[in-house]
């Protein structure tokens, strides 16, 4: 077990003491960073903490209290800084969200091991294995966006980036020794371009939960209200709609309507609390559903044509096969997008491959005569 008795994080909470650390960690070469947001207990999840070590301090950032945290985006953008995230992904579609950051020179740990063909990925993993460190996860559904947090959920923050750059140096030294680098930095290029993403209730939504399960245009239009009952009470109570009734609850409540408050009580997944609090408010709404007209549906999807699904198919498996030689997971190969896009244009040459996302210069060099292979014989009609 490697010592942990290092001091706690300096916790940050104000725009002086922000910048004079932005200026500070502009002359580190290597930073790690993680966010905690607060999606389980807030209708619209936002940032509310964001880690930061470097291989000799811990740091805690408090977005709640810096009024201004765009310094940090220059650190995020500046090509000098090493980034060392663990699963990054999620991090930095709430970055982009929030603060419209991105970011370049990315080391991702989780992606480093995945390429490496481990199977046990997780963070909590890895430290176990590599660094003897029995990491703490009793506060990952903790309420971040809650004042004041607690020394021992400041000290779970804290660990999520304090072993990093040693993580980082080991599973960059394997990467080395594996003839990998190459492909990871590929990867962990393509791994900085995450969606942005809005956090926009879709009035729609309902069509989602209702189609799998067949239900009626009359039970749709019940849908229809609760879904919409359901968003207004979350936005009432700032907290995630699953919080007031989960799914399963609303398409029970839609399949068989009660016909009064008591009869509520019976339906499946419906606690006594919920049915107290809001079982006038849910007659209301199924009432309503009753007598609203039936909801249209919305436009079809376009079938997808049958020579690209065989085609995707066709390049899946021989996707399925290097992985299985390699011993990594599939996507580590090559996405599925990629190969959508490759089913799609039917490629004849290594040019034709040069264009589409995902297929950088590595996965060109080292897939692309196969991928060609695989469509040979669907441009010869033998596919």
């Amino acid at each position: 077990m490697m010592d942990r008795s290092f001091p706690p994080a300096t916790y940050i909470d104000h725009d002086t003491a922000f910048r004079r650390l932005v200026d500070q960690l502009a002359t580190e070469p290597l930073i790690a960073v993680d966010t905690e947001s607060n999606s389980l207990h807030a209708y619209r999840e936002r940032v509310c903490l964001v880690q930061l070590s470097t291989r000799s301090a811990d740091y805690i950032l408090d977005p709640l209290r810096i009024a201004d945290l765009s310094p940090l985006g220059t650190l995020l953008e500046n090509p000098a800084i090493e980034k060392v995230f663990h699963a990054a992904e999620y991090d930095l579609i709430c970055l982009k969200r929030d603060y419209g950051f991105t970011l370049v020179n990315l080391f991702d740990t989780m992606i480093a091991a995945r390429i490496l063909g481990l199977k046990q990925i997780g963070l909590n993993r890895l430290l176990a294995e590599y660094l003897g460190v029995d990491a703490d996860k009793s506060h990952q559904r903790d309420d971040w966006g809650a004042r004041p947090l607690s020394d021992d959920g400041l000290r779970y923050a804290q660990m999520d980036t304090h072993y990093l750059p040693q993580l980082r140096d080991i599973l960059l030294g394997q990467l080395d020794e594996g003839g990998l680098l190459v492909e990871a930095r590929e990867t962990l290029v393509e791994a900085c371009d995450v969606p942005m993403t809005v956090n926009e209730f879709d009035p729609d939504g309902y069509w989602r939960l209702g189609v799998p399960h067949d239900l009626t245009r009359r039970q749709m239009a019940i849908l229809r209200e609760l879904y919409l009952l359901r968003d207004r009470l979350a936005q009432e109570r700032d907290c995630p709609p699953f919080k007031v009734f989960n799914d399963p609850v609303l398409v029970a409540l839609a399949e068989n309507p009660p016909t009064s408050a008591s009869q509520i009580n019976h339906i499946k997944g419906m606690s006594a609390q919920q049915a107290n609090r809001y079982g006038r408010h849910l007659m209301t709404a199924i009432d309503r559903g009753r007598r609203a007209p039936t909801p249209t549906p919305p436009p079809r999807q376009p079938d997808l044509d049958p020579d690209v699904v065989e085609r995707f198919t066709a390049l899946r498996e021989w996707r399925k096969l290097r992985a299985e030689q390699r011993g990594v997971e599939s996507d580590v190969i090559i996405s599925k997008e990629a190969l959508w896009s490759v089913a799609h244009k039917l490629p004849a040459t290594l040019d034709d491959l040069h264009d589409i996302e995902g297929i950088g210069p590595w996965r060109l060099a080292t897939y692309g005569e196969a991928l060609l292979d695989v469509m040979k014989s669907f441009r010869n009609g033998t596919g």
